[in-house]
């Protein structure tokens, strides 16, 4: 087992995996799937900028019960259905300026054949264990019902659930287990026959999945309360193969008929994604899942057991050596103008949709500075247009918009020649060590704050030093005092490159300079092309 690393001390590991969660390929993604994806890609690309090679990988969730349910419903393959959804996310990542090294799919034939050969070789290991279980069927349909086409009770809060998953307090359950089983398609009660299955002896692990939570004790309260949970209420085995049509077939003997049960399989998309890299790169599958590199799971708090339990025990029952969780970035949930979510109530804003409406890093800017990082986050269309016209257009978009324009109606287009004050130094060399720092631990917020500070001491800088006045009055002063404040917005947009990718490029290219996690400084002389406004007000 690799050894249990903390990543605020890993300044000098060269490899970075960043895992964003597998989103469901049976309908449109909405802005709470966005909120708590987003921590990952700010990672990737501050990674990056630091001189890391970055292995920032996820894909499309194509197998399990809801596309089938989908596909049914519209009468289409499950396939056609994934494949649809698939391309739906890739076309919102990207505008959404994700930067994916591989943004793949369960279906791929390479994650297939990956999941394969990783389930062949777990099988000889002494946690898997062939047993036979109840399986639920119902009488009326005539079928077997795999866990989420049941209804029932959840046993743990008693609230109404489905037999995967109880979405109120998060328990992982079995369809066996819920009260009052019924059939989610005819609502006739469930009985149970007996099947075969392979289980993971996850109950023997706890010391293992112990000392990884206690290794870890900067992991974000909610993962760590979730595991430390799973661990006290006592681990349960859990079948990792069932009687499905529709996913990854099972490669043993006697389980002709069987798939692949899909927990055990979409959390290895890491590996799969991760391996796909390695061989376009010409790297050892081993130094990504070795020693010599830290790992990086986003995903949302409902997540968090797959993740820091099942995964894990995965990793472990495979007997590979593989490199277990370091950072787990679990975010809470976000609520839609003070109501919960709800796909199925149409009580969502979809991201096709906010995407071919706003600018991508509006976007961006309110799900970090107002994301689920702690505490579930609502989401209003009154805050989101505020914290746009008020803090983007206002702090940061005046900031630049005033000083460009300033230099091309004043200075002939041309950066003046100044003397850096050392006072703006200090602070910008502090911005890139606290704003690092911060992105590395995973707080964004924290993070994306001390950037606007920044900004907010530059406009003070500027209203300070009036060079509107000194142009006539003192032009040495106000040459130099836009000379400072060209350094600053060269600096800030670096400090905000892996949050607000798109405005930073754009300042990238009106001052010629090349991001990376260091100061820069920008020259006299510098000629400015055709600035225009940074971000419309909504």
């Amino acid at each position: 087992m690799k050894r249990c690393n903390n990543l605020a001390d890993q300044h000098n590991y060269k490899k970075i995996l960043i895992g964003g969660a597998w989103p469901y390929a049976n309908g449109s993604l909405h802005i709470g799937h966005i909120a708590c994806l987003l921590p990952g890609d700010v990672l990737a690309r501050y990674w990056r900028a630091k001189g890391a090679q970055v292995f920032y990988v996820s894909g499309s969730d194509c197998h399990g019960t809801p596309i089938t349910i989908r596909a049914k419903e519209e009468g289409k393959s499950p396939k056609e259905i994934s494949d649809l959804f698939h391309q739906e996310f890739c076309d919102v990542f990207n505008k959404l300026g994700f930067s994916y090294d591989l943004y793949t799919k369960t279906s791929d034939e390479k994650h297939i054949e990956f999941v394969k050969q990783f389930h062949q070789e777990m099988y000889r290991s002494p946690y898997i264990e062939e047993r036979t279980v109840k399986q639920t069927f119902c009488p009326r349909c005539r079928k077997v019902l795999n866990d989420r086409l049941v209804l029932g009770i959840c046993p743990k809060c008693g609230a109404s659930t489905r037999g995967d998953q109880c979405d109120t307090c998060g328990e992982v359950l079995d369809a066996e287990s819920i009260l009052n089983a019924r059939c989610s398609e005819c609502n006739t009660e469930c009985t149970f026959e007996e099947s075969t299955q392979l289980f993971l002896k996850i109950s023997e692990l706890k010391q293992e999945l112990t000392a990884l939570l206690e290794a870890h004790p900067n992991w974000r309260r909610n993962a760590v309360s979730f595991t430390r949970r799973y661990i006290d209420e006592g681990l349960r085995d859990r079948a990792i193969t069932r009687d499905l049509d529709w996913g990854i077939d099972v490669p043993r003997a006697g389980y002709e008929n069987k798939k692949i049960y899909i927990w055990a399989e979409n959390v290895l998309g890491y590996l799969s994604a991760g391996k796909v890299l390695c061989n376009e790169r010409g790297i050892a599958f081993h130094e990504l899942f070795g020693e010599g590199a830290a790992h990086y799971y986003v995903h949302g708090k409902d997540n968090i057991p797959f993740h820091t339990i099942i995964l894990p025990s995965l990793l472990i029952a495979h007997g590979g050596n593989l490199g277990l969780p370091d950072e787990i970035i679990s975010s809470e949930y976000v609520t839609l103008e003070g109501n919960k979510i709800s796909t199925s109530q149409n009580w969502a804003i979809w991201v096709k949709d906010i995407v071919s409406r706003y600018h991508p890093d509006a976007i961006r800017y309110f799900f970090i500075a107002n994301g689920p990082e702690k505490r579930d986050a609502d989401f209003t269309w009154r805050e989101f247009i505020e914290r746009n016209n008020s803090e983007l257009v206002g702090v940061w978009g005046n900031f630049v918009n005033r000083t460009l324009v300033f230099i091309v109606k004043y200075l002939n287009g041309v950066v003046p020649e100044g003397v850096t004050d050392t006072l703006i130094s200090s602070r910008i060399q502090s911005g890139f060590d606290i704003v690092g720092q911060k992105i590395e631990r995973g707080n964004f917020k924290d993070a994306i704050e001390e950037a606007f500070d920044l900004i907010r001491f530059g406009n003070k800088y500027y209203d300070t030093k009036t060079p509107w006045k000194t142009r006539t009055a003192d032009p040495q002063d106000c040459q130099n005092t836009i000379f400072n404040c060209v350094q600053l917005i060269a600096n800030i947009a670096e400090l905000l490159a892996p949050f607000l990718p798109f405005s930073s490029e754009q300042i990238e290219k009106w001052l010629g300079y090349t991001f990376s996690w260091k100061p820069v400084e920008i020259q006299s002389g510098h000629i400015l092309d055709e600035i225009s406004i940074l971000y419309e007000r909504i």
